[in-house]
């Protein structure tokens, strides 16, 4: 057994050389901690947008994605079209997941059934959307998404997945992918994690395509007052390689409180604990004596050049 674990830790420090060479290429130091600080989900609500906008504007956090179906995506894409520079990619979504919040398919009922729900939006959640949604239904959403986002004048960087449901089987993970490549645009996959990584049963160890070592996001349960230092506790101490953080950025207001009423995980109060933490001197002080490198996406897409 001791052999089996020495040769699976060579063969992961081999898979991990080509991407550190890849680095030092563009200029990060071979020992670098490379830290995209993400938001997910702009264009969601005006609270959710105005939060963003202020920590990209301010640098707290280095990138986000954009909900192209929800309401709000004008704004976000009025201001994506001012900011040319900023890193932006799609949040895929075939899911609507609040109870009184929704959104439909871009592409159009009709043109995508099997990604509607009997009260007519997307899918509440991960299992109907497997349960009900066709690969071939998923494919053309995606389309109708980076389409609609790049007719807006928005320069993408990225893509990735709400709710982490086009990595549940093994159909949208091929979907997921093919999108990709049909744009250009690199996807988010960890190489050692879950979202198609080596604690995926179908993940992918190719380093062109898995640009993030590893993903952290807060877990739910944790009380306000711990809320910084879990993140600490996630990120300190973090080999040489490249990771994302995940925040859920907003404004505890009434339109938020409305829309997440009955959703405490990732609801109103949430939002507003994730942003407070992000631009907090506490936080900021942490990353320095971390010595993390703050990168985006468009950074990081020059490793498969």
């Amino acid at each position: 057994m001791r052999a089996v674990a020495v040769v699976a830790v060579l063969l992961t420090l081999s898979a991990a050389a080509p991407l550190r060479r890849a680095r030092e290429r563009v200029g990060y130091p071979a020992d670098a901690r490379l830290l995209i600080i993400h938001a997910d989900d702009f264009g969601m609500s005006h609270a959710v947008n105005r939060a963003i906008i202020e920590a990209l504007e301010h640098g707290w956090v280095t990138s986000a994605s954009i909900l192209v179906p929800c309401p709000w995506f004008p704004e976000a894409a009025s201001w994506a079209g001012a900011h040319q520079d900023a890193d932006l990619g799609i949040h895929l979504a075939v899911n609507s997941e609040w109870t009184t919040f929704k959104w439909g398919p871009v592409a159009g009922r009709s043109a995508v059934p099997s990604l509607v729900g009997a009260d007519g939006y997307m899918p509440i959640d991960e299992d109907a959307a497997v349960a009900h949604a066709s690969p071939k239904d998923v494919e053309r959403e995606l389309h109708a998404q980076v389409d609609f986002a790049k007719a807006a004048g928005i320069r993408l960087t990225h893509l990735d997945s709400h709710m982490g449901t086009l990595f549940h089987t093994p159909a949208f993970f091929d979907v997921y992918r093919s999108v990709g490549r049909a744009y250009d645009l690199p996807v988010l996959l960890e190489r050692l994690g879950a979202r198609g990584g080596a604690e995926s049963q179908w993940g992918t160890h190719d380093e062109q395509d898995a640009l993030i070592d590893r993903l952290f996001e807060i877990d739910p349960g944790v009380p306000p007052d711990q809320w910084e230092a879990a993140y600490e506790k996630m990120l300190s101490g973090l080999p040489p390689g490249s990771y994302q953080l995940i925040v859920h950025l907003g404004y505890d207001t009434d339109e938020m409180q409305g829309a997440t009423a009955d959703h405490p995980n990732w609801g109103s109060a949430w939002r507003q604990h994730d942003f407070d933490m992000v631009k907090s001197a506490r936080f900021q002080q942490f990353l320095r004596d971390q010595h993390f490198t703050l990168t985006t996406w468009q950074k990081l897409g020059q490793l498969r050049k």
